[in-house]
């Protein structure tokens, strides 16, 4: 009875959740007469695909999802390095400082990004960044989330493979690169995932870094298509629902590793 229950529950928690998507795949297939008719018309009778036609060929949409694919891209292929490389430092080297240096790192984690918006602005300015990718690749890679999360799984490992891998001779790197990197695959697959999907819904610092309309991400460059008088929401959800589209597939790709990756952490727990 409990289990019966607990699925009736599921299905209703799913069902909820999927009806703003639904909702939005309905929105971009009707005309722009159709979207305030009441009631409203969730299955339309006659699929309209000119939203999707006006998004592709009056706006640079593709432009935008290549720069959002790039800049996230980037920014997860190289936070992973780098994050897992200070997760090993912090985690199982030994210098001066190491604790304090970590407090500090963690301390960074509670200062708001509004803080620090506009001293970040004046910085990538004065360097002649700004409508780059590097304007929108090298903030994000300060946010200190992915070495706390690889520190907590490489502390995990225990210390008697690296001490008989120092005794063999192997480096420190070699210890990293060939020990450490494949026992910790599922902590870079989720810090992959969530560094990805931070990187393409952002839309704050790509907003105040970027006012060329070729280089902005599908987050302002949608929000460009607003108008003072009118709103066209047959693009927006056009555009919402081709946005979906690299983001389920980049899930779908990792899906394994990501569950493996949280029933591991289940476990440890």
């Amino acid at each position: 009875m409990l289990t019966t229950f607990s699925y009736a529950v599921t299905i209703v928690v799913a069902l909820a959740c999927s009806v703003p998507l639904f909702y939005i795949l309905s929105t971009s297939l009707k005309d722009q007469q159709l979207l305030f008719t009441y009631p409203p018309n969730w299955i339309p009778s006659h699929l309209y695909w000119g939203n999707y036609t006006s998004l592709l060929f009056k706006t640079p949409f593709l432009r935008w999802v290549l720069n959002t694919l790039v800049v996230a891209s980037s920014v997860t292929l190289i936070k992973v390095v780098f994050d897992s490389m200070a997760g090993y430092a912090f985690a199982k080297m030994r210098f001066p400082f190491r604790n304090a240096l970590f407090v500090v790192v963690i301390m960074t984690m509670m200062i708001p990004f509004s803080a620090i918006l506009i001293p970040l602005y004046f910085i990538i300015f004065n360097f002649g960044l700004l409508n780059t990718y590097w304007a929108l690749i090298l903030p994000p890679l300060a946010n200190p989330i992915g070495i706390f999360l690889m520190r907590g799984f490489i502390e995990g490992l225990p210390n008697d493979l690296e001490n008989a891998a120092r005794l063999d001779g192997v480096s420190e790197f070699g210890i990293y690169l060939r020990i450490i990197l494949p026992l910790v695959r599922p902590g870079l697959v989720v810090l992959a995932v969530l560094t990805f999907l931070t990187q393409y819904t952002s839309f704050i610092w790509p907003l105040v870094a970027v006012n060329d309309q070729s280089m902005q991400l599908i987050t302002t460059g949608l929000a460009t298509q607003r108008s003072v008088w009118q709103v066209n929401y047959g693009i927006f959800s056009a555009g919402a629902v081709m946005a979906l589209v690299p983001i389920v597939a980049f899930f779908l790709l990792l899906q394994k590793q990501f569950i493996a990756a949280s029933l591991a952490g289940a476990l440890k727990q």
